[in-house]
């Protein structure tokens, strides 16, 4: 066995290990919701007045009486304890784009001394955490503690397990004592209040009169990999930073995509099976299951749901990935790219519109040149894309998806529209005068008599599009697999209450100036395709070619997190946020220095682990190597035989390079300041990362060179092939 001792004790481990379990008795279906507190869990213990309150609040969006809410309490305490729970926990999403709870005893004792189980309504709306001790961006002094968290009924409460007791979890927002947002979840469901509104303008003005609220419903793909635990506690940088910071490129890597879709290792499909239990008794609709392109690379992907409901369902997913894997001694990584040269992990968001009365707003239908309604939505993307392409762009900022845009493995950092062949045709008809006929279906012949005809869509599917249309939705290829659904969603919603309200007021005055209705909606559409059609693009997102053609139509190519979160600042994004009741400018501005602020901490961390694996590990591994081969020369001189020994002095001119990088990567880190985040972010992007990587590229190639049995580090090869 080679490697390093720790290296042969993580691979002996990783080979012997034994996945232990009991089965799974009940069938699957049976267990999908058990641990929610569902509207059917409701209306069993609700009174009926109450039931209809809280049920027109989740489904039509319309105002709770404040007063039901210990009703509520009662039936859902309750079914908590019937379910074990001992304590309930207000969960809520700070800025860290993690999950944050606190938990609470049912239990209060009374004046004899026993013990009541307690929980009022007053507790079910509102509960205190500290406000000072998470990401606020200003908003709130180290010594301003005080902060809010309030029942987010739209969302159900569920039961968190654990071998020891359970939790009852109420989904919350975050709010500051000043009444700012200091979380997710509240500027998603104002901009999902937001867009709703200028929606059902739009399907008043076509004529509608049965109208529902309008929401957004999303689907993510979640893609991430899996290594045995033993090689991550064996990786000090995956520990403290998720990615790798050293690591030379395996022999074999993804190059013959014979991984992707391939046969699922019977140990990953045991986490995958139960991974989906444990989802589905949360009623999170777990749908697909694969491999991915690279090795150690899965995804997992969901039905679609209220965006709301979608954003508290994929933060819960996160977590319990990570749970289920340790049980079977493995480690899920979420990291957009943990393994460099090695296909990232994104987060497609899947979206679209829709309601109970009109269905799916985004469905062409079989003539989409006909379907008037469709168009409009379509053209209101386009034109929200066009115009809020840096938003869109700063909304799926992190130091670790920068890693990933652009890199032909995911969307570029030009943020463009694909719409396929058949609506691009459409569209290119309208700007031309007026669409008269839709491309067709076609039939695939096989020529394999017992293989039925396969249908075959009317355009192709684009995967370096990071805004594409898909059928009957539009999918955010860019999002990366650690971040938080909600600000996609919150700027895809922002665009969209832009758009609609632009629509809905175009129309309204079109048709007061007497002209007729499907005039005024050709007029429309070919405005918005000539203004905003530059941002359609159905080619290769990952030529050089579009670089430079999206430069000549003027689409932003924001690379960076520092570059992406300048948009923040510019007049349309500040107006659209405030002007829709999304986010006020100083809760704008506070969300841009946590960006930053997080952007610079993340590369700061990972400067400080990559200076110390270096000096601890990397150096003395190879001195010794070096010490080996210099004894090695000696004895062959002494010997009689004249060499030059070229693999010793390579070594040692590559140990001398990565003691150079190592003092001007010290140096990078000593001189790491700034007066503002901005300032710490351009100095991390321009100082620390060349530095990071001018060390990294020299102990790669040493890794290549130094003897097995003293590399320190687990390998790519190992810790992507050996599960």
């Amino acid at each position: 066995m080679s490697g390093s001792m720790s290296r042969r004790q993580a691979i002996e481990a990783v080979t012997t290990y034994e996945v232990e379990t009991d089965g799974f008795p009940e069938p699957l279906a049976d267990t999908f919701g058990r641990n929610v507190f569902t509207l059917g869990v409701m209306k069993n213990r609700l009174p009926k007045h109450v039931f209809k309150a809280v049920s027109a609040t989740i489904d039509k969006g319309a105002p709770l009486d404040p007063a039901l809410a210990d009703y509520v309490a009662v039936a859902m305490k309750d079914w908590a304890i019937e379910k074990g729970a001992t304590h309930y926990a207000h969960v809520f999403y700070p800025l860290t784009g993690f999950t944050a709870e606190k938990h609470d005893s049912f239990l209060e004792p009374d004046s004899s001394g026993a013990s009541l189980a307690e929980f009022q309504g007053k507790t079910l709306l509102q509960g205190e955490p500290d406000a000072s001790s998470f990401p606020n961006g200003g908003l709130r002094g180290t010594f301003e503690a005080r902060g809010y968290t309030g029942w987010d009924v739209t969302s159900p409460a569920y039961i968190l397990e654990n071998p020891n007791g359970n939790t009852l979890c109420i989904p919350t927002i975050f709010i500051s004592w000043t009444g700012e947002a200091l979380d997710k979840k509240t500027p998603l469901l104002r901009s999902q209040q937001a867009m709703s509104k200028q929606a059902m303008r739009v399907l008043e003005l076509f004529g509608h009169t049965d109208i529902d609220t309008v929401v957004s419903y999303a689907g993510a793909e979640q893609e991430y990999f899996l290594i045995d635990r033993h090689f991550y506690f064996s990786r000090p940088d995956l520990m403290s930073t998720n990615r790798t910071l050293f690591g030379a490129k395996p022999s074999k890597g993804q190059e013959f995509d014979d991984h992707y879709f391939g046969a699922i290792p019977d140990r990953v499909l045991a986490f995958m099976i139960e991974l989906d239990r444990e989802l589905f008794k949360q009623g999170i609709p777990a749908k697909t299951r694969h491999n991915e392109v690279a090795p150690g690379q899965f995804e997992i992907a969901p039905v679609f749901e209220k965006s709301n409901l979608a954003h508290d369902h994929q933060q819960l997913m996160m977590t319990t990935m990570k749970k289920v894997a340790e049980r079977y001694g493995m480690v899920c990584l979420l990291h957009e790219k943990p393994f460099a040269g090695v296909n990232g992990s994104g987060k497609h968001v899947n979206f679209s519109l829709g309601n109970s009365n009109q269905g799916n707003l985004l469905n062409p239908g079989d003539t989409p040149h006909e379907n008037e309604q469709f168009l409009v939505f379509c053209a209101a993307i386009i034109r929200g894309v066009h115009k809020f392409g840096g938003l869109l762009r700063s909304s799926i900022a992190s130091a670790s998806n920068d890693h990933r845009l652009g890199a032909n493995e995911a969307p570029p950092a030009i943020i463009s529209i694909f719409l396929g062949d058949q609506l691009a045709d459409v569209f290119d008809q309208i700007a031309k005068g007026g669409a008269k006929e839709s491309k067709q279906t076609g039939v695939l012949e096989l020529g394999v008599d017992p293989l039925p005809p396969l249908k075959a869509d009317a355009g192709d599917r684009n995967r370096t599009s990071p805004f594409a249309f898909t059928g009957n939705r539009f999918e955010f290829r860019a999002p990366g697999s650690n971040q938080s659904i909600a600000d996609p969603m919150i700027a895809i919603n922002a665009m969209l209450a832009d758009s609609l309200d632009y629509v809905a007021t175009f129309l309204e005055k079109e048709l007061s100036d007497g002209t007729e209705f499907n005039s005024a909606v050709q007029k429309l559409l070919s405005d918005i395709i000539v203004e905003h059609g530059k941002v359609v693009f159905n080619g290769n997102g990952y030529s050089d070619e579009w670089q430079e053609e999206a430069a000549s139509r003027g689409l932003l190519n924001l690379r960076t997190t520092v570059d992406a979160m300048a948009q923040l600042d510019e007049p349309a994004i500040k107006s659209v946020m405030s002007d829709y009741g999304i986010l006020s400018n100083r809760e704008l501005e506070a969300r841009k220095e946590v960006v930053l602020e997080q952007y610079a901490l993340a590369l700061l961390v990972e400067a400080k682990e990559s200076l110390e694996i270096a000096k601890t590990m990397i150096l003395p591994a190879t001195n010794r190597y070096q010490g080996e081969l210099a004894a090695t020369a000696a004895s062959l001189k002494a010997a009689g035989v004249e060499t030059d020994h070229p693999v010793m002095l390579t070594v040692t001119k590559n140990l001398k390079d990565l003691y150079t990088a190592m003092v001007t990567l010290e140096e990078a880190i000593d001189q790491f300041h700034g007066d503002s985040v901005e300032a710490e972010a351009e100095y991390a992007l321009k100082s620390l990362i060349p530095a990071m990587t001018e060390v990294r590229e020299v102990a790669d190639k040493l890794e290549t060179m130094v003897a097995d049995d003293l590399w320190p580090l687990p390998t790519y090869h190992e810790m992507l092939t050996i599960l």
